[in-house]
């Protein structure tokens, strides 16, 4: 039984060195969006950081680097547009001092017009989404942003108006391009991620339940997609 323990005990460590280092010392790292963020998380030390991409991307760094000092918010809220970001974005993003902010935001802004039968502006969309960086910029200078691309497959929440759907969520993914030129950001680009696993592995269903929130097998893809895109951009 010692022996046992002593294996999975090595084991542990073990895994933990091998993992690959993200984020240097003392980084503080703030996750926003909307549901697909959220994760279900809460305030007890079991659900701070919710159940979602965030957890994947957080919890082996923590686990790996327990001296390094890391930090990781989850502040995406149910239900949240690029307006509702705004109205909270000092609390819940600059009182978090962050050195890295990941957004991903959109599909409800899609909701609260194609999703009512109306036109969607991508204008808004990019002069909403400029000033939470440009705040985030003027208030940390150093800021390091991940620009993760909106996403949007058949389901029951999309497929009565699938084609408005698909093209405000192109006209979204143009505007993030846009801002990830002018922020130097790296995207993660999750369509393009989503429209590969269903078609290699059908149905659409086992990634994204209901065209617009992932599985937990999705969520896996988000975060494969967001470490291997920050990987590229130099991190850490």
């Amino acid at each position: 039984m010692r022996i046992l323990l002593a294996l999975v005990a090595s084991c542990s460590v073990l895994c933990a060195v091998e993992a690959p280092r993200l984020f240097p010392d003392h980084s503080r790292v703030v996750f926003q969006g909307d549901s697909i963020t959220h994760g279900g998380r809460g305030g007890d030390p079991n659900h701070v950081i919710g159940h979602s991409y965030v957890m994947l991307i957080a919890a082996p760094q923590a686990a790996a680097f327990p001296g390094a000092d890391l930090a990781f918010f989850n502040r995406g809220i149910s239900g949240n547009t690029t307006a509702n970001l705004v109205d909270r974005w000092q609390k819940d993003t600059l009182a978090a001092d962050p050195t890295v902010v990941s957004l991903l935001v959109g599909v409800n802004d899609l909701g609260q017009t194609v999703g009512k039968g109306r036109a969607f502006d991508p204008a808004a969309y990019e002069a909403t989404y400029r000033s939470l960086m440009e705040k985030t910029r003027a208030a940390r200078p150093a800021v390091r942003f991940v620009l993760c691309d909106p996403f949007v497959m058949p389901g029951k929440n999309t497929s009565a108006a699938l084609a408005a759907w698909q093209q405000g969520a192109a006209a979204q993914r143009a505007v993030v391009a846009k801002l990830a030129a002018e922020f130097n950001a790296p995207v993660v680009h999750l369509q393009e991620v989503f429209d590969a696993a269903a078609k290699a592995h059908p149905p659409v269903e086992y990634w994204v339940w209901d065209g617009i929130h992932p599985t937990f097998a999705g969520h896996q893809l988000i975060a494969d997609a967001w470490i291997a895109a920050w990987r590229q951009a130099g991190a850490p």
